[in-house]
């Protein structure tokens, strides 16, 4: 338990930053593990929640449980906070929510954004310790290492916030950030982020791009801040989201070192400058030829020429403490995942309203390549109808690899149900729908034309849509045995 935190009265409305989430976690049985067990942040913190907490894909044994708080990391004066979000129960309690419903407070925050504001300095914990430049983040922070073959130390809950070199408009995304020397990190941006537009313009004009990366945040913040295009486009400032599900603006700060701003209740800050023209190999200090688990479930490759962030300062709050994430696992699911579900529910419900019922990113895709759609048809005239549902999810998560659709009957969050829905009420024949030839995410290894002859480039996928509906004319050969509803709790009390 957080012993110095919790308390038996804190409410989910009293969540302002990732100490009143833990503090509100520990007085939750079952969802917050502390432990003074000295750890190796290289490895071993990792290989520790594996089998804690990460959940799938990680490799098993693995299984959802509660984040962990490690008090004693080797080598450091920093607490280490891992899995906060990497349970949908826990996810849905620090959101005020459900399992269920927790596209649909994404959606609804979506409509009804609250924008950040600025505070001053005196009155950002975030600030109240400074170290600038020079200085040697690899003393100051314990980034871990996932696996003895990453490419080195990584920073894998940093929220990257910048801004658009000639417009002013805001944006922040988390990237994976390794340590490359005392002063320099690596950033990946999968291809389109907007991040990356802000960085090439800023190039372009022959200028650094100055950003800042904050560590140790309110959910709220992490899980709003993961929608991505086209429910978000360019331009569109993700902390309004994450105001909209607290009900009250997120509080940022001027920089200390650059011309950006940062969370204001961030537990650590690292501000910096992306450098205009150069780039750095990813594992140039270890020659691994790998980078760190990927969400699908693999050891990512080590790009060959990342753009560079200068380290300018480090600010952080008093006793600090560092988030971070095992990847791929349960926490990526719920990050990528919840933000995409409420993506497909808003386009679908505009193309077809009242028929998609809900959404699920399954566990098993890493919340991005795989989505259960439970729709419903009401006529005749439905039929048909769900399949382009799974053609509209296609496009409102352009990432997205297969899509299974079922109906009303089935509960998409047991994976159980699902199959049992595959097996009775699919045939290969005449429920599958091929979508050769279009562009996916680029992490999944079997997109390659040595996979398929049927791809021509990597990353070009075969997008499927599996049919697990029954036809309508035949729903009442397909009607579950019905069971006396009865209230079991009162009988086991």
């Amino acid at each position: 338990m957080l012993k110095e935190e919790a308390t038996d009265t804190l409410s989910v409305n009293d969540i302002k930053d990732l100490r009143s989430a833990l503090a509100f976690l520990a007085s939750k049985p079952g969802q917050l593990l502390t432990t003074k067990k000295l750890v190796d942040p290289h490895g071993e913190l990792a290989g520790i929640y594996r089998k804690i907490g990460a959940g799938t894909p990680v490799v098993p044994p693995t299984r959802i449980g509660p984040a962990m708080i490690f008090e004693n990391v080797k080598g450091y004066d920093m607490r280490v906070a891992v899995g906060i979000l990497a349970s949908r129960e826990r996810t849905a309690l620090l959101l005020n929510s459900s399992v269920e419903s927790l596209p649909f407070a994404l959606l609804d925050a979506l409509n009804h954004p609250i924008a950040p504001v600025t505070v001053p300095g005196s009155h950002a914990p975030c600030q109240e310790n400074v170290h600038l430049a020079p200085l040697d983040i690899r003393t100051l922070i314990p980034a871990p290492t996932n696996t003895l073959l990453d490419a080195g130390p990584y920073f894998n809950m940093g929220l990257l916030r910048a801004e658009d070199p000639e417009t002013g408009e805001a944006d922040v995304t988390i990237h994976r950030l390794c340590v490359q020397g005392p002063d320099r990190l690596t950033v990946y941006f999968v291809p389109g982020r907007h991040i990356d537009q802000f960085r090439m313009k800023a190039e372009r004009l022959g200028r650094p791009l100055p950003v800042s990366i904050n560590m140790g945040l309110d959910p709220a913040i992490y899980v709003g801040a993961c929608f991505e295009p086209p429910t978000t486009p360019l331009g569109f400032d993700e902390l309004t989201i994450s105001g909209g599900l607290r009900k009250r603006p997120i509080e940022l700060v001027d920089c200390v070192s650059v011309a950006a701003k940062a969370i204001a209740h961030a537990e650590i800050v690292i501000e910096g400058e992306i450098l205009p023209g150069e780039r750095m190999r990813e594992d140039i200090n270890t020659n691994t030829g790998y980078a760190m688990p990927e969400f699908p479930g693999y050891l990512g490759n080590a790009q060959a020429e990342l753009p560079v962030i200068r380290v300018t300062a480090v600010t952080h709050r008093n006793n600090p403490i560092l988030q971070t994430i095992v990847g791929p696992g349960e926490e990526h699911v719920n990050l990528a995942g919840i933000p995409t579900e409420a993506s497909i529910l808003q386009l679908v419900e505009k193309s077809m309203p009242g028929r998609l019922l809900n959404v699920y990113a399954h566990s098993a895709g890493g919340g991005k390549y795989l989505a259960i759609l439970q729709f419903r048809k009401s006529s005749i005239r439905d039929e048909g109808r769900q399949r382009q549902a799974a053609l509209v999810a296609f496009a409102a998560f352009s990432e997205l690899k297969h899509v299974i659709l079922v109906d009303e009957d089935v509960n998409i969050f047991d994976s159980n149900d699902v199959l049992w829905a595959m097996t009775t009420r699919y045939q290969g024949d005449v429920s599958t729908v091929f979508i050769p030839g279009v562009r996916c995410h680029p992490l999944d290894p079997s997109q390659t034309p040595q996979f398929s002859p049927s791809i021509p480039a990597e990353g070009i996928s075969c997008k499927t849509i599996f049919d697990c509906t029954v036809p309508y004319h035949l729903r009442d050969q397909f009607v579950r045995a019905d069971f006396v509803d009865v209230n079991v709790e009162d009988l086991l009390s």
